[in-house]
C-alpha cells in the first residue's frame, strides 16, 4: 500500500509530468515564433537600409549637381508651375530680365587704302590757314631745329626727322602765310625753308589717317639735284614721283589724296637721289592738310 501511494504522488509520476510538458512545448513555441519574428524584422530592416542607401548616393547627388545656389546661400529655384530655368543670385520666383533688343547694325566693312600722288606749281602766295584747314606746318623760320604749326591742328602732320644735316635758309622762290600760328601767331609771306645736301639725304613725314578721304600739300624744292619723293600709306598702294633740275632751284606742289583706316599713317620721304652740283640738295618749306 505504501509503494502504491509512492508511485502515485511521487516526482516521477506521470499525472504531473505532464503538465510540465506542455508548458514546456508552449515556451519553445513561443521562442519559435519570437525568432522567426525578429528574423522578418531583420530582414525588412537590412532591405530598408539598402533602399535608403541607394537613394542618398545616387538621387540627391544628382540634384546638387543641378541646382544652382544663390550667393545668399539659398537655392534660386522658380515656383512650381513657373517653367523658368533656375538663375544663381535669384530669390524665389523672381526672373532675370529680359534682354532688351538690341537694333539690327550692319559692321562697316573696312576701308581700303587709296592713294593718288600729282605735281604742281607753287603759287607765288600759299595761305596756309586756307589750304590747311586741319593742320599745318611751316619749317625755317625759327631756324633749322624749329617749327610753326596750326594754332589748334589736329596734330595729324609729325616731322620723324631723315638722313642729313639741316640747315635753314630765306631765299625760297614763294612765300608762306597764316594767320592761326604758334609760336608765331601770323606772317604775311616768309621765304624760309630748310634743306640738307648730298645723296641720300633728306626728309620723312607721316600723317595719321582717321578713314576719311584727305588731302596733303607737301611744298618742297631741290637745288642742283634729282629728288626722289615716296609715298606710301601703311598696309596699301606705293607711289614715287622724281624731279630734276641740274643748274639751279626748282619747287613744286605735291598734292597727294589718300584714304586710310583709322590708326593707319601716309608715309612721305624726300630725299636727295643724285647730287647734281656742289651740295646738290633737297628742301621743305611747309606741309598743309585737309
Amino acid at each position: 500500500m505504501g509503494e502504491e501511494d509512492r508511485s502515485r504522488t511521487g516526482p516521477g509520476s506521470h499525472r504531473e509530468g505532464r503538465p510540465n510538458t506542455r508548458s514546456a512545448l508552449r515556451r519553445l513555441r513561443r521562442r519559435r515564433r519570437l525568432a522567426l519574428e525578429g528574423l522578418a524584422a531583420f530582414l525588412c530592416l537590412a532591405a530598408l537600409a539598402a533602399y535608403l542607401g541607394t537613394e542618398h548616393h545616387d538621387t540627391p547627388r544628382e540634384e546638387s549637381a543641378a541646382l544652382p545656389v544663390a550667393p545668399t546661400g539659398r537655392v534660386g529655384l522658380p515656383s512650381e508651375g513657373d517653367g523658368a530655368v533656375a538663375t544663381p543670385g535669384l530669390r524665389p520666383r523672381q526672373r532675370p530680365p529680359s534682354p532688351s533688343p538690341s537694333p539690327s547694325t550692319v559692321a562697316p566693312s573696312p576701308v581700303a587704302p587709296t592713294l593718288a600722288v600729282s605735281r604742281a606749281e607753287v603759287p607765288a602766295t600759299v595761305d596756309l590757314s586756307a589750304v590747311g584747314a586741319v593742320d599745318w606746318v611751316h619749317w625755317g623760320l625759327l631756324g633749322a631745329d624749329r617749327t610753326v604749326r596750326k594754332r589748334g591742328g589736329s596734330g595729324a602732320i609729325r616731322d620723324e626727322g631723315g638722313r642729313g644735316r639741316r640747315e635753314s635758309y630765306s631765299n625760297n622762290p614763294e612765300e608762306y602765310a597764316w594767320r592761326d600760328g604758334v609760336p608765331v601767331r601770323s606772317a604775311s609771306g616768309t621765304m624760309s625753308g630748310v634743306y640738307t645736301c648730298d645723296r641720300g639725304s633728306g626728309f620723312t613725314l607721316t600723317v595719321a589717317a582717321d578713314g576719311q578721304q584727305r588731302t596733303v600739300h607737301l611744298y618742297a624744292g631741290l637745288w642742283m639735284a634729282r629728288g626722289r619723293l615716296d609715298v606710301r600709306v601703311a598696309g596699301g598702294p606705293v607711289s614715287t614721283v622724281r624731279m630734276e633740275d641740274p643748274h639751279t632751284a626748282l619747287t613744286a606742289d605735291f598734292t597727294i589724296r589718300f584714304r586710310a583706316p583709322r590708326g593707319a599713317k601716309l608715309l612721305l620721304s624726300w630725299t636727295v637721289e643724285e647730287s647734281l652740283g656742289q651740295c646738290g640738295n633737297v628742301s621743305l618749306q611747309a606741309a598743309a592738310l585737309r
